[in-house]
């Protein structure tokens, strides 16, 4: 809508969840069955027959009211199971957003319309339209990334599972070497700038998967590690540069950053549904936009369309200096590291950053062979997983934004975020046996992801400084890059549970990192309130 206020479409947001909903409810059951554990010897003990039921009925339990009950959830089909979260989940999302519209009074909605003007709403449209593109472009990689490796062939062989996990390393240690380096450029040449490498590293390293040469492959990964780096941090640090020369309100900030991973959720859903088109077209081999390559090919489409909009629309800025500063490489690098050690916000912002985007990319790499394990024959529907994964991050950023339009501290609302990932993920690693336990923990995981990204990018745009705003972004990314190449690397010692523990132990630390931000930011506000009074007497 137009019409002094920001752009929230919400009513074709909604229909589409609830319609994805229904539509995952009308596709037919697998005949799959959970892996039981050994079953009960009575009836009774498995929740069945009219003893049971009568129970149910005379409490007014769950099955009085038709919604499923866990013994009734346990016995599910996966599929089934699947769709039933699904719905929850949708059903849910639905009515967080409906809430929290309808939430603020007509004098807090007024005050809200007054403050937006129309340069705050010409920065969202410019921002999202394009962060929508890059990150629609990033999420056709994901469902193919390792059937296109595994789809090579060297010396008549196919590329072996060994050989995939180190091009996968590949990009993450690219990240970590080059990405900082990258970030200091991009405050210094400009960020516009920034997301235009973005776009042009990460289509040649889409493109580089129709080659069968591995040293084009290995190029291609570290221009797509490196380009992620950009993607991370160019486009926030344009955005709150914009912002802040404006001088807009901070709230619009994080409506903004709200709608970008709401709509960031609804892009994953899509960008999977057009790979398996694209990956399903019946081409001669070769063939573009055809096979495992397609879904890369056809990434490379919505880079240039978000890089044309970008050249277009975007001003250029930079990351200005302080005072007896230079712009050069090693000393923006330097500063940088200098004002992460000088303010503990910086660092307990940073912290948080790196040991739950490091909890997180741990995950990624163990949820299938979580769900493998307890699924019988590891058939899991991989398609219905993926949905309630991204509705549960709908579901996220939808509470981010009705928290924040209500007046929460996102200080206070990420640490209450981190704990429930923490006791999420260690529910799944004690409970890893249990299809139901271990399904109700991920989703509660990724209701949590959904609310970390809007949340980090109001933390970094309140500390951290607009002279190194990527530079410190990407330093955070150093510590992230090497939990994950370490715990991938040991993963044979390790295992599914130890890489879950691994990931529940980084989610506690960032939870009390947290905590210490929260504690640090009202002593700073006590320290405040006490000098003003004492200047007063």
């Amino acid at each position: 809508k137009m019409g002094g206020r920001l752009l929230r479409p919400r009513g074709p947001i909604l229909v589409g969840i609830l319609l994805l909903a229904a539509h995952s409810h009308a596709l037919p059951s697998s005949p799959l069955s959970l892996s039981a554990r050994p079953a009960a010897p009575a009836a009774a003990r498995r929740g069945e027959g009219p003893l049971r039921s009568d129970a149910m009925r005379l409490r007014g339990g769950a099955g009085a009211l038709g919604i499923p009950s866990f013994v009734d959830l346990a016995q599910m089909k996966p599929e089934k199971l699947f769709n039933t979260y699904l719905s929850v989940l949708a059903v849910t999302c639905a009515g967080v957003r409906l809430s929290s519209r309808d939430g603020a009074s007509a004098g807090q909605k007024g005050q809200a319309e007054s403050k937006e003007s129309s340069g705050v709403k010409s920065l969202q449209r410019r921002f999202l339209a394009v962060f929508w593109l890059f990150k629609f472009a990033d999420w056709l990689h994901g469902p193919y990334f390792y059937q296109v490796y595994a789809s090579k062939t060297f010396n008549g062989a196919p590329m072996t599972q060994a050989m995939i996990s180190k091009l996968f390393l590949c990009g993450f240690g690219a990240s970590m070497l080059f990405g900082t380096f990258a970030g200091t450029l991009t405050d210094s040449a400009g960020r516009k700038k920034g997301c235009l490498a973005f776009a042009a590293m990460y289509a040649l390293s889409a493109l580089s998967t129709r080659s069968n040469s591995l040293a084009v492959l290995i190029l291609g990964r570290i221009l797509g590690g490196t380009a992620t780096s950009l993607l991370f941090s160019a486009p926030e640090a344009w955005l709150v540069s914009e912002h802040e020369h404006g001088g807009y309100d901070g709230a619009a900030l994080g409506e903004i950053f709200g709608w970008a991973y709401f709509g960031d959720g609804l892009a994953a859903i899509l960008a999977g549904k057009l790979a398996g088109a694209a990956v399903g077209r019946a081409e001669g081999k070769g063939a573009w936009l055809s096979g495992p390559s397609a879904p890369f090919e056809l990434s490379v489409v919505f880079l240039a369309l978000g890089a044309a909009l970008v050249a277009r629309t975007w001003t250029e800025n930079k990351g200005t200096p302080a005072a007896g500063k230079t712009a050069g490489l090693m000393s923006s690098l330097r500063d940088g590291w200098g004002a992460i050690m000088n303010d503990r916000r910086i660092l307990y912002t940073g912290m948080v950053q790196s040991l739950f985007e490091g909890a997180m990319y741990i995950f990624v790499l163990q949820w299938a062979p979580s769900l493998i394990a307890v699924v019988a024959g590891g058939a899991v529907p991989f398609g219905k997983v993926f949905s309630c994964f991204m509705a549960s991050c709908l579901l996220g950023s939808t509470l981010f934004g009705a928290l924040a339009r209500r007046g929460f501290a996102v200080e206070k609302t990420c640490a209450g975020m981190l704990t429930a990932a923490t006791v999420a993920m260690g529910v799944a690693t004690a409970m890893g046996s249990s299809l139901v336990a271990v399904i109700a923990s991920f989703l509660v995981f990724e209701a949590c992801v959904g609310m970390y990204f809007p949340s980090i990018g109001t933390l970094r745009s309140k500390y951290v400084p607009e002279s190194h705003r990527s530079v410190i972004v990407n330093i955070f990314g150093v510590p992230l890059n090497l939990i994950v190449v370490s715990v991938f690397l040991s993963i044979k010692s390790l295992g599914v549970s130890g890489a879950l523990a691994c990931s529940t132990a980084c989610l506690a630390v960032a939870a009390a990192a947290a905590v210490a931000l929260v504690a640090t930011i009202a002593a700073d506000e006590g320290g405040a309130s006490g000098g003003s009074l004492g200047q007063a007497a």
